[in-house]
């Protein structure tokens, strides 16, 4: 018996040593190794397992003289920097230490009844085989009904609207069917985890600008001067996960002009759009000259609270879509055909859901901050998304990962440190990130926790 251990595709690297000593407790045969050296890995969480399993075998008898040879782990060049995702750690932790887990961002409620209902007609009306390769035709049509309610633009479904497994796939598709090896392509730091780990495996060269607290504004001038001849596109998150910044209209335009001046594409990431609170979201593809130049991403997980469903998709215009295409095409091919009948009927609710949940998590956003403050952190401003940034240094521990390690053992809540969300580790060592997507009573009996244990 071999137990193989599969970890969440939203791996995230992550080199401390107090990352280390956080994880060495949950499996003592299993160890994260730096990759920049030449120096032999440490066996596997699985090749560890198979071993003991084998031991056993032999002692009861039940097989006799099998051996296995733990061998090192192998992994590409282009992916040896990325390391095991932190949220697997912390929500592991959170069970082993009876913590409540305001870490990793997905709902611990279910999502709405008329979703679920037509996801489990569509299986009944047996739409169970494979989709088209780019989308049922109704999603697609759904796609576009939003995408024109949302943002004004008229897309053709058949042409310019790709279906993907996730905002996830569609990130991938739309970096490994446009970015040619060498290609140079900005990133805002902090950054979906994702999207360093994908360009790396498009061969890209990954050039960063820090949104420092506390507004996460754009320093407009280091942005100029990182654009160079040999720029291919910038890759933007708005709502921007993890610091709750919405890109100001002012913010846009200037990347757009710079990005018409010099020839440069744009990859939006906009998950979060129907959870902005501030401000409205605005979807960069709708500003003039740039839905010529723009990949737009989304999905439907965070606004109906289906993660796991990952029905995602990517609008580009024609001559962009074809790349994306072509990348989809040997990653998934298709995505899961009755979860797809049932998005387009999601994305048909009426405007009275998409108020009421913009509602629902104002007040869910406004126990977490309000607690948080009174807890003693400096919590920094959220304009959309379910996350919100502290600074933890009131606290006295010397970075955010032993923070969080304090916060899990001694607290009993689990947050995530954003250090793992930038190119320099130091830029994040003050922040913490909390999530408010959890029902009201996990975030009061969170909150009163932490302003009953903390301790500055």
């Amino acid at each position: 018996m071999q137990i193989q251990c599969t970890w969440p595709a939203n791996e995230m690297r992550y080199g401390s040593s107090s990352l280390i000593n956080l994880s060495k407790h949950l499996y003592a045969d299993f160890r994260f190794v730096k990759t920049k050296t030449a120096a032999t890995p440490r066996p596997s969480f699985s090749a560890t397992m198979s071993t003991v399993s084998t031991q056993n075998d032999v002692v009861s008898g039940q097989s006799e003289s099998i051996q296995k040879t733990q061998q090192p782990l192998q992994v590409a060049k282009r992916l040896e920097k990325f390391k095991t995702t932190i949220f697997t750690q912390m929500s592991s932790l959170a069970i082993k230490y009876g913590a409540i887990n305001l870490g990793q961002g997905f709902p611990n409620f279910d999502g709405p009844e008329f979703v679920k209902e037509a996801a489990i007609q569509a299986v009944k009306d047996g739409k169970n085989q494979y989709a088209r390769g780019y989308g049922v035709p109704d999603l697609n049509s759904a796609i576009a009904e939003r995408f024109k309610k949302d943002t004004g633009l008229v897309v053709d479904p058949e042409k310019e609207i790709t279906v993907t497994s996730g905002c996830t796939e569609a990130i991938a598709a739309t970096v490994l069917g446009l970015i040619n090896p060498g290609d140079e392509v900005i990133l805002f730091a902090p950054f979906y985890d994702s999207y360093e780990a994908t360009l790396s495996m498009a061969g890209a060269k990954v050039k960063g600008i820090t949104l420092r607290p506390p507004d996460f504004s754009v320093p407009i001038d280091e942005l100029k001067s990182t654009i160079s001849k040999n720029t291919r596109a910038i890759l933007l998150n708005t709502p921007h996960n993890p610091t709750g910044k919405m890109f100001t209209r002012e913010e846009l335009n200037e990347i757009a002009s710079l990005c018409i001046e010099n020839d440069v594409l744009v990859f939006t990431d906009e998950v979060y759009d129907k959870l902005a609170f501030e401000m409205d979201h605005i979807s960069l593809a709708s500003l003039p000259g740039m839905y010529e130049r723009t990949g737009t991403m989304n999905s439907l997980g965070k606004t109906f609270s289906l993660t796991g469903w990952k029905i995602g998709w990517a609008i580009a215009p024609p001559h962009l879509t074809w790349g994306v295409r072509q990348a989809h095409s040997y990653l998934t091919f298709a995505t899961s055909t009755p979860m797809q009948w049932a998005a387009a009927t999601a994305l048909r609710a009426p405007d009275s859901y998409y108020v009421e949940l913009k509602r629902d998590y104002q007040a869910k956003k406004a126990i977490l901050v309000e607690g948080l403050k009174a807890a003693g952190f400096k919590v920094y401003p959220s304009s959309g998304t379910y996350f919100v940034v502290v600074d933890h240094t009131p606290f006295g521990l010397e970075n955010d990962v032993a923070f969080c390690e304090y916060l899990i053992k001694e607290v009993g809540v689990v947050a995530i440190p954003t250090s793992v969300f930038y190119l320099n580790p130091e830029d994040g060592k003050n922040l913490v990130r909390f999530t408010f997507c959890k029902d009201e009573g996990t975030l009061r009996a969170a909150v009163a926790r932490m302003k009953e244990k903390l301790r500055k």
